[in-house]
């Protein structure tokens, strides 16, 4: 049976995990740290990817409807519940369909590992907005991307708002942090990149950019395409080092496009055919 515990007060430790710490700070818990999955298809999506939950923190209403399952499959670990309001309260935001479970994270896989069976990857290079970096995953993992690789000043991809985004996404695309860059190293490692087989294609507006339609790019056996952050983009050394610079054709009254943005166009263009539904 469920444990249900009804909160009462506000300031039980047992909360500090949905309540008052910060990503940064259930990153760096004991051990390899916590995440918050919020909502149901979030976290049925990291149940179903081996995830273990800790917690779970519920819309009281939720608790014999859509979370019904969810609590069946979370059994022996505590339920807290109130009202809607009591959980804004709590939290400071507006639970996603009044659910949210507390989950360990997961032991990362290195790099080479991430990439030894794959042809198409996504490299994010200081994508810092994590609804960013979440609608990046979900656009890999729709569009046949195999693997994402960050840097490590990213947004961390269990950052719950990326979790969010990414609609789960991120427990079923294999991802890993580049290490942290060293002198005469891109940020983005293009040198490891080319080392384990891949073409790299940055993604820039630069007068000498091949339009991402062209064959070359779609012909690499295998292809890592190199995305930079928000506001400045690549850095110069990161586009040098790369195979091609690449631009997505636009009207040229608009300067540029958001990155989750272009990386759905990107994705679409160069990842692999999209896999058909079995029957």
């Amino acid at each position: 049976m469920p444990e249900i515990i009804e909160i009462t007060d506000f300031h039980a430790p047992e909360l500090d995990i949905y309540a008052r710490l910060t990503e940064n700070q259930l990153l760096n818990l004991p051990g390899q740290g916590l995440f918050i999955a919020e909502s149901p298809r979030v976290i049925e999506r990291a149940l179903d990817a081996g995830y273990l939950p800790v917690s779970l923190l519920l819309e009281r209403k939720h608790i014999e409807g859509e979370a019904k399952e969810i609590i069946a499959r979370c059994e022996g670990i505590p339920v807290y519940t109130a009202d809607f309001e009591v959980l804004t309260r709590l939290t400071g935001f507006k639970l996603t369909r009044g659910a949210l479970c507390a989950m360990q994270r997961p032991v990362l896989p290195d790099v080479k590992a991430v990439c030894a069976k794959a042809s198409r990857i996504a490299v994010l290079e200081n994508v810092m907005n994590p609804a960013n970096v979440g609608a990046i995953f979900r656009n890999a993992a729709a569009l046949s991307m195999d693997a994402v690789l960050l840097t490590p000043a990213c947004s961390n991809p269990l950052y719950r708002r990326a979790v969010r985004v990414s609609m789960g996404t991120v427990f079923q695309i294999p991802w890993a942090f580049l290490e942290r860059e060293l002198p005469g190293q891109t940020p983005a490692d293009i040198g490891l990149l080319r080392e384990l087989g891949f073409v790299t294609a940055a993604m820039a507006l630069k007068p000498d950019s091949l339009s991402v339609t062209d064959p070359r790019l779609t012909a690499a056996e295998k292809l890592a395409v190199v995305l930079g952050n928000e506001g400045e983009g690549l850095a110069e050394d990161t586009i040098a080092a790369c195979d091609y610079t690449v631009c997505i054709p636009m009207n040229p009254v608009v300067d540029s496009l958001n990155v989750a943005a272009a990386s759905a166009i990107a994705f679409w263009q160069l990842g692999k055919p999209p896999m058909k539904k079995p029957g």
